[in-house]
């Protein structure tokens, strides 16, 4: 006679977060190699993808709350939601500023996004195939830095602020890969 038991919380959180991980990294991916090959100048098309980047982010964040809330307080995915709103907003506002002003609000949000993605990914390794998220979180604050610092360059360009988003990407097609065995255990 056999048992069936129900998958564990960690279980259907890894399977979750494995579905959105591979999702995001197709996302990016595809953002990527759509707006770079614009983004030598700031056009309304080049605004409208920029502020699009960050408003993903900000359903993914709430997809990943909700995919945890069974194992720990999603309460900084809920930060991150709001910063990667206000980074929508302010990338709209610096739209018509220039591309110094895209670059600094790129790069701030990147800081503060990485600084939360890192601080959520740590407590998170007993899941398995975080390790590649705590690298991208300090990957992620450290290009931020130097995105926002890239905006008092002569000619800044785009092309730091979106390449941003292919490591990214990477680390989550990593860490989706890591997590399949998690989200496979009973």
């Amino acid at each position: 006679m056999s048992t069936l038991t129900a998958p564990s919380r960690s279980t259907g959180t890894a399977a979750a977060l494995r579905r959105l991980y591979f999702v995001r990294f197709a996302f990016a991916v595809v953002w990527a190699l759509v707006t770079l090959p614009m983004a030598s100048k700031l056009s309304p098309v080049v605004v409208v993808l920029l502020v699009l980047y960050p408003l993903f982010d900000v359903g993914a964040a709430l997809v990943d709350a909700k995919a945890s809330r069974g194992t720990g307080s999603p309460a900084l995915l809920y930060v991150n939601t709001a910063v990667s709103l206000a980074a929508a907003l302010g990338l709209g506002v610096a739209g018509a500023s220039g591309i110094p002003a895209v670059l600094r609000v790129w790069g701030a949000w990147a800081v503060v996004a990485g600084l939360v993605q890192l601080i959520v990914a740590v407590p998170r390794r007993k899941l398995g195939g975080q390790w590649p998220m705590i690298l991208s979180g300090g990957i992620s604050t450290l290009a931020g830095a130097s995105i926002f610092a890239s905006a008092g360059a002569d000619d800044p360009t785009l092309s730091s602020a979106i390449g941003y988003a292919v490591p990214g990407a990477v680390f989550f097609l990593i860490s989706a890969l890591r997590l399949g065995r998690a989200a496979k255990q009973d």
